[in-house]
This record gives C-alpha cells, sequence and structure tokens, in this order.
C-alpha cells in the first residue's frame, strides 16, 4: 500500500468531512434515507439523537419525515450493532451489521441464570410465548407482562430477543424523546430481511470498507474504537483492501492515517467553503462518535469538557469541523437554551451565527421560542456522575 504525506490542512480535512457527513451548507440535503446511508446509521441510544442529527443535516426536516422512514415506508430500521450500540440503519445493512455483531451479544448457556434467572431451555420457551403473543402487532414490555405471566426478567429477555434478531423495536408509545418501544417479530416487521444472508467475515469486511469511506481519512485505532472489532482482525481487513487504500500522514496531526483511493481525489479536488459552518449536533452525534484520535477537532485542554470517561459524547458546538463549546436545553426551563463556548475571541459574525443555530435547534426542540442564556463555566463531564454527557451544562448559572 502507498503512502503518502498529505500537504493540505486539517481545516480543509476536516471541512470534507463535514460535507461528507450533510453538515457543510452545499451537501444538506433532505432525502433522510440517503443521509443515514452515507454516514452509516445514527447513534440512537438517546431517543433525541437521530432526530437532532437529521436537524443539523437538513434544510426542511420535521420529526414526521423520519418516522414515516422508519415505521411506515421501512427503509430504515433500529438495531443494536456497533459498540453494543443502538443505531438506525438503511434496511440493507441491517443483515450485514447483525452478522458482524452478533456474537458480541451471545450468551453462553452457562451465563443465562445469572443474566435471565432462568435456564436457557425456559428462554427458549419464554421468548416463542412472546412471539405468539406479539403475532404480527407490537407491543410494549408493559403490555406483553399483562398477557404473559412469568417470573423472568420480561425486559432483559425481549433485549436479547432483539439482540438474536427475533424482534426488533418499533415506534416508542409516547413521541420521539420517549425510550419505551413497541416490539415485533422481525421476520413480520421487515419480511424482506434475511439476517443469515451473509457471513460474519464478509460483513466485517464491508463494514470496515464502509468506515473508511465514510470518516477516512482514519487511522486504525478510529477502525477498532468504531466498530469494536479486534484489532488483530482490522489488520487483515486492511490487508485484504489494500489495493483500494492508501496510507497518509496529515500534518499537524500525529499518526498514520488510512483513506480510499477513490476519497484520495475527491479530497485533493475539495474546495471548502470561505463562510464559517457551525453546527450544533446531539449527544453522541456520528461525526463526533467516529473517531478515537479526537485531537483533529478538539484541543485537549477542553477534551473533559466533551467526552466522560467511557467516550461518550456530549451536545457539541462546531465551527468549520472544530468544537468549540458546548449546549443543551435547560431541565429546569424548557424553553432556555444554555451554551458554554470554549472561546471568548470569536468575531461578531460567528456568534451570530452561534446565537441563529442556537435559537433553531431550540425551537425545533421545545416547539416554541426560546432564549439563550451564555454559561462562563462548565464542571468537566469525568467529574460528573454516569450519564451527565446527556446534559453538561445541568444546574450550572447562566447569564442570557
Amino acid at each position: 500500500m502507498e503512502v503518502r504525506v498529505n500537504k493540505m490542512s486539517l481545516d480543509q480535512i476536516n471541512q470534507y468531512i463535514l460535507y461528507k457527513q450533510h453538515l457543510s451548507n452545499e451537501s444538506k440535503t433532505d432525502d433522510i434515507y440517503q443521509v443515514v446511508k452515507d454516514i452509516i446509521g445514527l447513534h440512537a441510544q438517546v431517543p433525541t439523537s437521530p432526530y437532532l442529527s437529521l436537524f443539523a443535516r437538513t434544510r426542511n426536516f420535521t420529526k414526521e419525515k423520519l418516522e414515516e422512514e422508519l415505521y411506515v415506508k421501512k427503509t430504515l430500521a433500529k438495531i443494536k450493532c456497533i459498540r453494543q450500540t443502538i443505531f438506525i440503519l438503511p434496511k440493507e445493512l441491517i443483515a450485514p451489521a447483525f452478522a458482524a455483531t452478533k456474537k458480541m451479544f451471545e450468551i453462553s448457556s452457562d451465563r443465562y441464570p445469572k443474566h435471565f434467572g432462568i435456564t436457557e431451555e425456559e428462554y427458549i420457551k419464554t421468548s416463542k410465548t412472546i412471539i405468539e403473543i406479539i403475532q404480527d402487532h407490537g407491543l410494549t414490555t408493559k403490555e406483553i407482562k399483562k398477557n404473559f405471566e412469568s417470573s423472568a426478567n420480561l425486559s432483559l429477555v425481549i433485549n436479547h430477543m432483539c439482540d438474536q434478531g427475533l424482534l426488533i423495536r418499533g415506534k416508542p408509545q409516547s413521541g420521539w424523546k420517549n425510550n419505551i418501544h413497541n416490539y415485533h417479530s422481525l421476520t413480520n416487521f421487515l419480511s424482506d430481511v434475511n439476517l443469515y444472508a451473509i457471513d460474519e467475515s464478509s460483513s466485517r469486511t464491508l463494514i470496515t470498507e464502509l468506515y473508511i469511506d465514510t470518516f477516512g481519512p482514519v487511522c486504525e485505532k478510529d477502525i477498532a474504537w468504531w466498530t469494536g472489532f479486534p484489532k488483530r482482525e482490522i489488520k487483515q481487513i486492511i490487508e485484504n483492501l489494500k489495493d483500494q487504500l492508501v496510507h497518509m500522514q496529515i500534518s499537524g496531526v500525529a499518526g498514520d492515517y488510512i483513506i480510499s483511493k477513490l476519497d484520495e481525489k475527491k479530497l485533493e479536488t475539495f474546495r471548502s467553503s470561505k463562510e464559517p459552518v457551525v453546527n450544533f449536533l446531539p449527544v453522541l452525534d456520528p461525526y463526533i462518535m467516529g473517531f478515537k484520535e479526537r485531537q483533529r477537532f478538539i484541543d485537549e485542554n477542553y477534551y473533559n469538557n466533551v467526552f466522560d470517561f467511557n467516550g461518550n459524547a456530549t451536545s457539541t458546538i462546531l465551527l468549520n469541523g472544530r468544537i468549540i463549546g458546548v449546549w443543551n436545553i435547560s431541565s429546569k426551563k424548557e424553553s432556555v437554551i444554555k451554551i458554554h463556548l470554549f472561546h471568548n475571541k470569536l468575531d461578531d459574525r460567528i456568534l451570530n451565527e452561534i446565537s441563529s443555530m442556537a435559537l433553531k435547534t431550540g425551537n425545533f426542540i421545545t416547539e416554541e421560542k426560546v432564549e439563550i442564556h451564555m454559561c462562563d463555566s462548565m464542571t468537566t463531564l469525568t467529574q460528573r456522575t454516569a450519564g451527565g454527557y446527556q446534559s453538561p451544562l445541568k444546574n450550572l448559572s447562566s447569564m442570557k
């Protein structure tokens, strides 16, 4: 594989990835399916994140548009896959993602009592009964319990049935901020999806190749972080794809990076926007979660303001692909959007664009006019309790 030195600025590379991620003004599109396909899925562990990720990447997004693709057209679907995280994926990626990650969720026979409080035989019997109860319509866990007397922990059983491809998560019961799903038989809900149409090795190669195309240039640590695949296996996949890839070094960033030959040509001719690009991204947004080596888009002095101990990313403000602050809707007064900027030397044009994006994002979330409150400081996420990344500015004093 060739090794080349890339002489373009890191800023241009970041803006190129913004373009690929549909986060630049030129690449935004209202084709929701295409956006999800181009970024290999949306993080859906936090129920509001997919909506906000799409809001940042489109011009005329409404919440109903995503729900139509998920639950009416069924071009998209939710599945737990990469790093045991729930993603929204294009339907054609469901089988490869399942095959590539299934072993990560498998429970051996001797672990069933500890995990479920029942034997493997009892689990199989319980899961069959749940399928019979659901039939061809969706039910919540609570509704399933009403129809089925069992001493088993049905929540754990249902989650594991999703991991096994027996059930799939359908529409949440109470709107876009809710995580209480209706569950469906996967074979009924996605009747044309065959989870066993592709083997694990081919799936992992495909997922890795798609990741490099989407996020490249990337390093091996990035690939291992995002996929969760063993490093030895990743090295072999890269070796198998060597005729399609180029090794490169990026000025200003340490390490050896990989990009597809086709993508390298596009990068060489890419012209970044002369206008500043400001983005408000939600927690766990794909752009931020796509990389392990994050010095490419954040000053190390502010790393703990954005990432917690587990590498979970909070809601961020980007300027030309680099993180310059964080934001969240106030939990005490939802009509307030709080902002903490890491730098105080931004010019008026940038500050006006930040204010404009804050008002638009706040209005999308609350469906009413919001006020902007600035926070002079914040507690780092590594000093917060688990889950603190979901509300980085909680309980902090602010000013209009």
